[in-house]
């Protein structure tokens, strides 16, 4: 992993410690700890937005994309986005997060099928770090497009099968 990520993930996790905010780390990222060997973009965070205002003050240096609504194709939900000395980070809220069907027809509650804070916890360069559970990333990760997906789908599926009964 690079150095810009881990400092990134080292000062992120330090503040949500900090002020007992629940969270996970999914995506790309949770997906390279389970055992996913294609390079990181950037760092997903899910926590609920409930903590917006706790922990602003002191990431708005480094804010990127405004804290508001956002709606695409595939995602729909609060959030906003960081960049930390060249690592980018989003943060997303569990309460509003949205995912459209991989057919792009309906949508449905991602905190209706996730499992609840916290999940798996990992030690990341010396530090615990909240995970979206292996399970609930193969399972969002099967409606979204691209090859990397499926290389994730693949490495977390092994992970799943070598490490959970």
């Amino acid at each position: 992993m690079e150095e810009k990520t881990l400092r990134a993930l080292r000062w992120i996790i330090g503040i949500l410690d900090a002020h007992d905010v629940p969270y996970w780390i999914g995506g790309g990222f949770a997906a390279h700890i389970y055992g996913a060997k294609r390079p990181l973009n950037d760092i997903d965070i899910t926590l609920p937005g409930s903590y917006f205002p706790i922990i602003i003050p002191e990431v708005s240096p480094y804010i990127t994309a405004e804290p508001k609504h956002y709606s695409d194709a595939i995602w729909d939900c609060n959030g906003f986005s960081l960049d930390y000395f060249g690592q980018e980070i989003d943060i997303t809220d569990i309460e509003t997060l949205r995912m459209s069907d991989k057919k792009r027809t309906g949508w449905f509650r991602t905190k209706d099928h996730f499992r609840k804070f916290p999940n798996i916890v990992k030690k990341v360069d010396g530090i615990d770090v909240s995970l979206i559970d292996p399970r609930d990333l193969v399972s969002y990760k099967k409606h979204l497009d691209g090859n990397h997906q499926i290389v994730d789908i693949a490495a977390v599926q092994e992970y799943i099968r070598k490490q959970i009964p």
